[in-house]
């Protein structure tokens, strides 16, 4: 295939079509011998990215109604020995060891080969320090880490977006 270069004609005409509200992909195709990316590349070497939307495009479209979706509902336990999420996992409540604040037992605390899937895999501190270790509680089934740092890790969609939003808004 031949690649033309871009002539003051071509530029011009690509100046024109862009005007008249075409896509890079039909501008291209008008052309001929250019590919989409090129025609992006060129109306921005231009100064052309400009151009004032139709009102056909700039009205907002109607979203389309959805189902209504079927979430499972994991209630954050408040205290030490609450078993909702325990339930939620679908495992009996037991008297273990948790992690709160990265304090972590030293009996507990496990090396990389030290871990097993029965042992929590939530790492604490900084892997290139002396200090570094794995939570090593028990894990909840099926999971790898223990209920406590599955808190941590599985929240809700509605909580993690909520969390990211600055502060008064």
């Amino acid at each position: 295939m031949t690649v033309m270069g871009w002539t003051d004609d071509r530029v011009e005409q690509l100046k024109k079509l862009w005007e008249a509200g075409l896509s890079a992909s039909q501008i291209a195709a008008e052309l001929g011998n250019i590919t989409r990316n090129a025609v992006i590349g060129k109306v921005h070497r231009l100064g052309l990215s400009g151009r004032a939307k139709s009102p056909s495009s700039a009205a907002p479209r109607q979203r389309k109604a959805r189902p209504a979706q079927h979430m499972m509902r994991i209630s954050r336990p408040m205290a030490r020995g609450n078993t909702a999420l325990a339930h939620a996992f679908e495992v009996e409540a037991e008297a273990e060891p948790v992690a709160y604040d990265n304090v972590v037992p030293m009996s507990q605390r496990l090396s990389l080969l030290e871990l097993t899937e029965a042992t929590c895999h939530w790492p604490v501190g900084d892997p290139g320090s002396n200090d570094f270790f794995f939570c090593g509680g028990k894990a909840l089934t099926g999971l790898p880490y223990c209920a406590h740092h599955s808190r941590i890790a599985y929240q809700p969609a509605s909580d993690r977006r909520r969390d990211r939003r600055p502060a008064g808004k």
